[in-house]
């Protein structure tokens, strides 16, 4: 199987990137879950502390990445002039003109609060660090900011697959 740039391109973008987000919503969401004083020993705090550490970072650094090669890299493509073009594609039928109207507008512009709420919410665990343990109050911002992200992303990549389904970049 040989992939074209533009392939490999939407691969790194949609898979790398949103695999790895997902992987660290997970492993961070947990880690934030689970930091109350009545689940913590204090064996366990230095562990558990690192692995939300790295879990909430990299979530915010997958954000970042994927957010940035989606409009530098993969958008360009879409909004190529041309019938053949992705959006010539959608915009051409009244069936799936709303896929562009409303869920190209959402990815290009809306799915820039992911990374913006995931760096927030690493900051938080950065900065309070152990203290979080017991700082119920920023613990829950950062869990409410953490899912945020991911909810403003999980709309923008359902878009992007249901799109893709329609009009592939070629």
């Amino acid at each position: 199987m040989v992939l074209t740039e533009r392939e490999w391109g939407a691969l790194i973008h949609g898979i790398g990137f949103g695999a790895l987000f997902l992987l660290a919503f997970a492993g961070g969401l947990a880690g934030l879950y689970s930091l109350r004083p009545e689940l913590i020993t204090t064996v366990g705090i230095k562990e558990r502390m690192l692995r939300l550490k790295v879990g909430v970072v990299a979530m915010a650094v997958a954000a970042w990445g994927t957010v940035i090669t989606g409009t530098w890299v993969v958008y360009p493509w879409y909004r190529e002039k041309g019938p053949e073009s992705p959006k010539s594609i959608l915009i051409s039928d009244e069936a799936t003109a709303g896929w562009h109207d409303f869920g190209m507008e959402w990815k290009e512009h809306v799915a820039w609060i992911s990374p913006l709420l995931a760096t927030v919410a690493a900051f938080i665990v950065m900065y309070y660090g152990i203290d979080l343990i017991k700082n119920d109050r920023a613990r829950k911002i950062a869990m409410m900011l953490f899912v945020l992200a991911f909810a403003f992303a999980a709309v923008a990549g359902l878009f992007g697959a249901l799109i893709t389904k329609v009009a592939p970049v070629k």
